[in-house]
This record gives structure tokens, C-alpha cells and sequence, in this order.
């Protein structure tokens, strides 16, 4: 912007809604360089509706004149007194009581009529901007005078400069004696600041008038345009224009940039946008708008201005109006005869009927048009009286109203030339289950509109947003067992989150928390840094049922459920969560483990349903041992057998038990360690390992169930059913046992280890076995696992798989893996 052009502000009514804004507001303006600023403002909020209703009031009695100015007077009086000085406020309010008593003489004329005439109404209305402008214009003054500035400010009455008629198109611009009366009131004006009043204006004769709701925007581009402005900065409650509404999309963004044509068809389907008219005189001159928040002025906010084609963005927003009936009129009669969309649309304009959308078959068949819903009743009938021969003889055979509807719409030039956009658009609608009733779309390509049924509007909202706004691979994520690993891996997200999704456009949001009591659900994810102090409030009592509705949220791409419990109540509800389309991530083996009936019914729900079930971490911790052994079966090998270790926490006991310390001492330990399960007995009674082989097994293609592995337990006979504390301390009396075996193994050159053993020919066996000293088990770190696979091509020498098996960390971060692969197979699908 050249240094010496205008700069103008608009306020809203919000930015002067009480003494504290008007300062606010001020110290935008006197910390703002321009030399020239022009500040156009509405009526102190509210202050417009409360005038008018004193209108509606006083055409009903006179009683409610008196009390209702008083109201306003009060409210304005304090403001002035909390502002300014006696002094400085004497002539703000000497003009205020002039204006007020005026006003009293209207409402009681009106009030002895009991009708009030447009422009009188028009006058009542115009006292907000009136009395807000001359007390901002007197504040910077007295702000300027205390800090010892020479800026001048001088207030202007718009009527005084902006003249209009009024048309069918709403106010008309006099664009000539609008130049001429601005070039007088403020051609003289090299530097400082001109407070106008928004909202009002005169007409030819000289009368005062209004510019109608969004007048006060419509004033600061009429402004803009009289004083050829570098920029229009229109101040308001919010950081810009969003790309949804925030109160149903919860991912709704600032949009920083947006093409004229795109705000106006953004504002023609009901986003938050300065209104297509009011931005005219700004769009004619290329003037750019600035749509930013009083309340933060430091956030960039919404520049609106010509296309550049810079943007990437195929679409800017998702946008809809609601409360709207579809009309469709069918028939073999209209079939290529010249004037039907005349007469009707005709018909239509008569009634003073606006359509909002318009949709014909290209056969001529049917004319769909949408109008709001409180005409519905009467477009039948418009439409029906204008083609009531036609219905008579049968040409036209249906008239049909749909009530209840809704349009959604995409907005965007980017959208222009570029192919895929409407299926896009059209597949997001479809994969959330949104019938779409009829389509349109313009030759420009800047906007698709959809006609769908009005209780999956917001549900269509979110499903279009996430689509072309959020990453494709966005995943709302539910953690089940925020344990050992469950906080592990929470935490280790947490330190990678943001650099997946800068890189790789990975957007991992943890969105509920589940103990085996309670959960913690948050609307757009939870704070990673701080999940225990967050997670620790707002708990409520745990409901799978809504914790998974929370999760599967119809504004996100997809759904998955982590589960780091060890529990088999919550493995038992995987079925449902797939068939509903959430997507099982664990290191919990009960489930693939299980009965073979529900591991088919697993692997065919996700087949059935689309989804995805990842259990790497259910061997091995983070080792590619379910990995390893899928790529071989893959590829054409065959598996002839798999041996190994495969309990860290077994591993763990047998590297350190020495004969030096008492077994049960390295169990315990090992507990404390996070080396093993909650209760230690899940690890000694080898059915955690036996599950382990159970899961290689079925991998291999062997239908396996636990009872067919030949397991040797740990667990003492007698102790199987004491709580864990009491199996602790008992378990010492069994030492001397243990001992004995790792003497008789040492005896003989051997080491004690619990080793799997998995065998097309032989079954499947776990136990404790005393190996020779040169055997790869012999020679283990203390928690590594260890898999040996024999196959047709790894037979003379056996593929080998070595690691540590066992952890909260290394859990954790096989867990991720599978998260980060979970995202690599769902980014295509958008």
C-alpha cells in the first residue's frame, strides 16, 4: 500500500460493545502508522436491535418509550463517563440528549399512529452509529491529547457523504455526488484520523436512510472506493474466515487467502463473510479486505482480494444453508419446449420467490430448483397454478416439495480445470452415507453444491472438510491401557507428532483415554504433553459404546483403537470395533490367539469391512518377527519350522538366574522392571509364550488352538489362584527346586532356557530346557528374543531374528510402527 493512500476500518458492533472494547479498538487505531485512516462504525452491540424494538414497541403503546431510552441512555452515559473526562464528555452527551429527545418525538408519534413508516424507522435505527462514532471520535481525541500528538481526528456523518436510492437490487450507489460531497468533507484531510458512522446514509432528496443489515460493512467499502484506500480492514470477533463453521466441523481453519469471487459464493451459502454486496465498490477498485479480530490483533486474519493463481488449495471452504425445501416438476410435456424454465421461473420472480439452487436433466425431463423452506407451501402452489393445464392434460405428471433439506457446497478456484474434484467431493459424501438428492455445479468450477437431507448436514460438513483439508492420513485415535507401554507410547508420539505431520503428513490424534473404569474423551485431541494432568480431569465412567463413537468421528478420515491392555474383556470387543469401520492396533495376544472361531471371524470382518488389524508387537515387542514370517509366506517359501525364546521376560530370568540370587528375587524384580506382565504367572505359566507360538503358527497357516501346544509351567503347583503379592512371597519356597535344575544343567556344560519349538511334523512345545553352551540361545542379552526360521530356502542356514523382546520403550515403539504403517496403507485411499 503507497504511503500516502487511505487506509480504512470498519468495527463491528462487538469491537464497541463496552468502554473496555472502545480501548481496544484505540489502540488498534493509534499504533497503526498510516498517515490517513478512515474508521467506519457500527452501533455498540445490540444497540441497533434494542432501537428497533422500542419501534415495534411504541407501535403497539407509548408505555415502553420512556423505560427503554433510559436503558439506553444509561448504558451509553456510563460508557462515555468510564472514557472520557467531564470536560471531554460534556459535548458527546450534550449531542446524545439532543439526538434522544428527538427519538422520543418519533417513538410517540409513531406510538399515536400505531404504525411506523420505513423512514421513520430507518431514523431510529441510524441513533447506534450516530452516538458510537462521535464518542470514539471524542475518545482519540482525548487519547491523543494525553499522549501529546498533534494526529487530529475529526468525526464525519455519512449522511453527509454517502447518497443512495434505493432498487429491486438493494441500494444504489450515487456514485458522482458521492465523490463530489467526499472530495468537500474530507479532500482537505493530509494525515489523521476521520471517524464515520456506518450503517446510515441520505438519498437524492435529501432524507435519511439506512443501507440495510451489513450496511456497516457496505459503508466501509463505499468508503474505501470514495478515497481509492490501499486496504480495507474489516474488525471483527474472529481471527478470519474460516474454511467451516467451528460450531460442526471442529477442524475449521483459518483460510489466509481468498479470491473475491470465492468469499462471495462463501457468503452467498451462509459463511461468515462480509456480504456479496456490501464488498462491491472494494471488488470494482481491486481493493483488498482484511477480515481480522479486534480482540487478537496480532493473528494475520483473512486477506480477500484479486485471484493471483498462487493458491494450492483445490477448495477454500465447505459451506451450507440450512432450512430448505427441494422442488422437483417432471414431465413428458416439457421435453424440448421452448419457455418452460421461463413461465416457472417467471412465476416464481412474480411471488417474489427466490431459488437459491437450480439443477435440470439434460433430457429436459425435470426441473429441480431449491427454495427456503418457509416457501415451500407456496412454491407448490406458485408452480401448480402457472402449469395447471399442463397437470390437467397430463404433460406434467409430478409437483414435487422435499422439506427438510439442506446444501452443502465447496468453494474454491482452485477447483477450476483441475480433474477429480466432484468425485472427490461426491465419494467423502458417499463413504459417510450421505444420499445426495441433487448436484450443481457452474461453468466457472468454483462451486459444487449438493442438495442432501437436513439432519446430515453436519455430518456432510465434516465429511467434505476432512477430505480436502485434512491430510489423508489423519487418524482419531482411542488408547485403551495407558499402563507401562500405553504411556510409553503416548509420550513417544507426543515428541514425534509434529514432525509427522510437517514431513510426512502423518496426523496421529489421541482423542480418548480408557482405563478399565474411566475414560477421557477430547473433541480435537488431547494435549500430549501434559495427557496425565489433562486425562486426570474430565474423566467419566467408561462406556465402550460411546468411547468408540468418539473415536470413529464422522470429521476424520479414519478411526483406530490402540489397545495396550492385556485384557481379554477388551480383545472380545475387536469384532465390533472393525465391523464398524475402527481399525485395531495391539500388542495384546489374547485376541489373535484365541479360539480359532473368532480369529476367523477377525480376519474376515476385516476383509469384510475394509480395516486393518496390526499385532506386530505381539511377538517379539518391536522385532519384525510377524513380519519376517508374512514376507516369507508371501513371497512363495515354506516355513518348515520355527524355534525360539520368545519371552523377554523368560529370557530376562534365565540370563540372570546364576544359582547366586534366589529365583524368585529375579521375579520380582523383573516385575518391577516392567519385564513382565502385571502378574508374573502370565509369563512363568508359558501360556503368554504359548499364545506367542499359537500366533506364529496360524501365521504359518497350522489351525492351532492353545491346547494343542505342549506347555511346561513355572507357576508351583498351589499357587495359581493367590493374589499376585501373595504369590510373590510364596514363590520363594520353590528356589531350592529351581536351583537344583540350573546346578544339574551346569553339571553337564548346559544353560537353563525356556524355548518354543513350533513344527509342521512335530506340533508345538514350550518348556525349560538345558541347551549346550555353543547352541545361539546360549548366548543372549538379558531380555533379547531370539527366532530361528527353517525354510525351503533358509534350510542350511536358518534365518535368525535377534533383539530385545521385552520393555515398555521397545513395546512402545513396535506399537508406532504399526501406527506409521497403519498410515501408510490408509494415505492412498483419499
Amino acid at each position: 500500500m503507497a504511503q500516502d493512500n487511505w487506509l480504512v476500518h470498519k468495527f463491528g458492533g462487538t469491537s464497541v460493545a463496552d468502554a473496555d472494547c472502545f480501548r481496544r479498538v484505540a489502540d488498534i487505531l493509534l499504533a497503526e502508522k498510516t498517515p490517513r485512516q478512515a474508521v467506519v462504525v457500527s452501533a455498540m452491540a445490540k444497540m441497533t436491535d434494542a432501537l428497533l424494538s422500542l419501534v415495534a414497541g411504541a407501535e403497539k403503546s407509548s408505555a415502553t418509550i420512556a423505560p427503554g431510552l433510559e436503558v439506553l441512555a444509561t448504558r451509553y452515559r456510563n460508557t462515555a463517563a468510564a472514557l472520557l473526562p467531564a470536560a471531554a464528555a460534556a459535548p458527546v452527551l450534550s449531542a446524545f440528549d439532543t439526538d434522544l429527545a428527538d427519538a422520543r418525538d418519533v417513538l410517540h408519534a409513531i406510538s399515536l399512529v400505531r404504525s411506523a413508516a420505513e423512514r421513520s424507522r430507518d431514523l431510529i435505527a441510524g441513533y447506534g452509529e450516530l452516538w458510537s462514532s462521535r464518542l470514539l471520535a471524542a475518545y482519540l481525541t482525548e487519547r491523543c491529547r494525553q499522549a501529546g500528538s498533534d494526529r487530529s481526528v475529526r468525526w464525519v456523518d455519512a449522511r453527509q457523504v454517502i447518497v443512495i436510492e434505493h432498487g429491486e437490487l438493494g441500494p444504489a450507489v450515487q456514485w458522482a455526488e458521492c465523490r463530489e460531497r467526499a472530495g468537500r468533507v474530507l479532500g482537505d484531510m493530509t494525515g489523521g484520523i476521520a471517524v464515520i458512522t456506518g450503517f446510515i446514509a441520505s438519498d437524492r432528496s435529501g432524507l435519511y436512510t439506512t443501507l440495510g443489515r451489513n450496511g456497516s460493512d457496505f459503508s466501509a467499502s463505499i468508503v474505501g472506493a470514495l478515497l481509492d484506500a490501499g486496504r480495507i480492514v474489516i474488525w471483527t470477533d474472529v481471527d478470519g474466515v474460516m474454511s467451516a463453521d467451528p460450531n460442526r466441523v471442529p477442524e475449521a481453519a483459518i483460510i489466509r487467502e481468498l479470491s473475491y469471487n470465492e468469499a462471495m459464493e462463501l457468503a452467498y451459502f451462509g459463511a461468515k463473510v462480509i456480504h456479496p454486496q456490501t464488498m462491491a465498490p472494494a471488488v470494482q477498485r481491486s481493493i483488498p479486505i482484511f477480515i481480522k479480530n479486534t480482540f487478537n490483533p496480532a493473528a494475520p486474519g483473512s486477506r480477500i482480494g484479486a485471484a493471483d493463481g498462487r493458491s494450492a488449495d483445490q477448495i477454500k471452504g465447505v459451506t451450507s444453508v440450512d432450512d430448505v425445501a427441494l422442488v422437483n416438476v417432471e414431465g413428458t410435456g416439457m421435453i424440448g419446449v421452448p419457455g418452460t424454465a421461463d413461465r416457472l421461473f417467471g412465476a416464481l420472480r412474480s411471488a417474489g420467490i427466490s431459488v437459491i439452487l437450480i439443477s435440470q436433466a439434460s433430457s429436459e425431463h425435470s426441473i429441480c430448483f431449491a427454495v427456503p423452506a418457509r416457501h415451500g407451501a407456496r412454491v407448490e402452489q406458485v408452480v401448480r397454478q402457472a402449469f395447471a393445464l399442463e397437470l390437467q392434460e397430463g404433460q406434467i405428471q409430478r409437483v414435487d416439495v422435499q422439506g427438510d433439506c439442506s446444501i452443502i457446497a465447496v468453494v474454491g478456484d482452485g477447483m477450476a480445470g483441475l480433474p477429480g474434484v466432484a468425485a472427490k467431493f461426491f465419494g467423502t459424501l458417499g463413504n459417510a452415507g450421505i444420499n445426495v438428492r441433487a448436484i450443481a455445479q457452474g461453468s466457472s468450477e468454483r462451486n459444487i453444491s449438493a442438495v442432501i437431507d437436513r439432519r446430515d448436514a453436519t455430518r456432510a460438513l465434516r465429511a467434505a472438510h476432512s477430505g480436502f483439508y485434512l491430510s489423508a492420513k489423519t487418524i482419531s485415535l482411542g488408547l485403551v491401557g495407558p499402563g507401562n507401554v500405553g504411556a510409553t507410547l503416548l509420550d513417544q508420539i507426543g515428541a514425534q507428532a509434529e514432525r509427522l505431520r510437517r514431513e510426512f503428513g502423518v496426523d496421529l490424534r489421541i482423542r480418548a483415554i480408557a482405563t478399565s473404569r474411566e475414560m477421557h474423551l477430547a473433541e480435537r485431541g488431547i494435549d500430549l504433553a501434559a495427557w496425565r494432568e489433562v486425562s486426570g480431569q474430565g474423566r467419566q465412567p467408561l462406556d465402550w459404546a460411546a468411547f468408540a463413537r468418539h473415536v470413529k468421528a464422522d470429521h476424520l478420515p479414519h478411526a483406530c483403537i490402540v489397545d495396550c491392555s492385556a485384557s481379554q474383556d477388551v480383545a472380545n470387543r475387536y469384532l465390533g470395533w472393525i465391523e464398524s469401520g475402527i481399525h485395531v492396533v495391539t500388542p495384546n495376544k489374547k485376541a489373535h490367539s484365541g479360539s480359532l472361531a473368532a480369529y476367523d471371524a477377525l480376519l474376515t470382518a476385516c476383509r469384510s469391512h475394509h480395516t486393518h488389524f496390526l499385532y506386530e508387537t505381539t511377538v517379539g515387542a518391536a522385532l519384525p518377527v510377524i513380519g519376517t514370517l508374512r514376507d516369507l509366506g508371501q513371497t512363495g517359501d515354506e516355513i518348515l519350522s520355527i524355534e525360539g525364546i520368545l519371552s523377554g521376560t523368560l529370557a530376562y530370568l534365565f540370563n540372570v538366574f546364576d544359582g547366586e540370587r534366589p529365583f524368585s528375587d529375579i521375579v520380582r524384580e523383573a516385575r518391577e522392571k516392567g519385564y513382565t506382565e502385571p502378574d508374573p504367572r502370565d509369563d512363568l505359566s508359558g501360556l503368554d509364550f504359548a499364545r506367542k507360538l499359537i500366533i506364529l503358527g496360524r501365521e504359518m497357516g497350522l489351525r492351532l488352538e492353545l491346547r494343542d501346544v505342549q506347555v511346561e509351567s513355572l507357576v508351583p503347583s498351589g499357587l495359581e489362584n493367590l493374589s499376585v503379592e501373595d504369590f510373590l512371597q510364596r514363590l520363594s519356597g520353590f528356589d531350592a527346586a529351581m536351583l537344583e535344575r540350573w546346578r544339574t544343567a551346569r553339571a553337564a556344560g548346559k544353560v537353563l532356557r525356556y524355548v518354543g519349538r513350533l513344527s509342521r511334523r512335530d506340533g508345538a512345545t514350550v518348556r525349560l530346557e538345558a541347551l549346550g553352551r555353543d547352541h545361539p540361545f546360549a548366548h543372549m542379552n538379558l531380555t533379547d528374543n531370539i527366532v530361528r526360521y527353517e525354510s525351503a530356502r533358509y534350510s542350511a542356514n536358518p534365518l535368525v531374528i535377534q533383539g530385545p523382546g521385552a520393555g515398555p520403550a521397545v513395546t512402545a515403539a513396535g506399537v508406532f510402527a504399526d501406527l506409521l504403517r497403519l498410515a501408510s496403507y490408509l494415505g492412498p485411499s483419499r
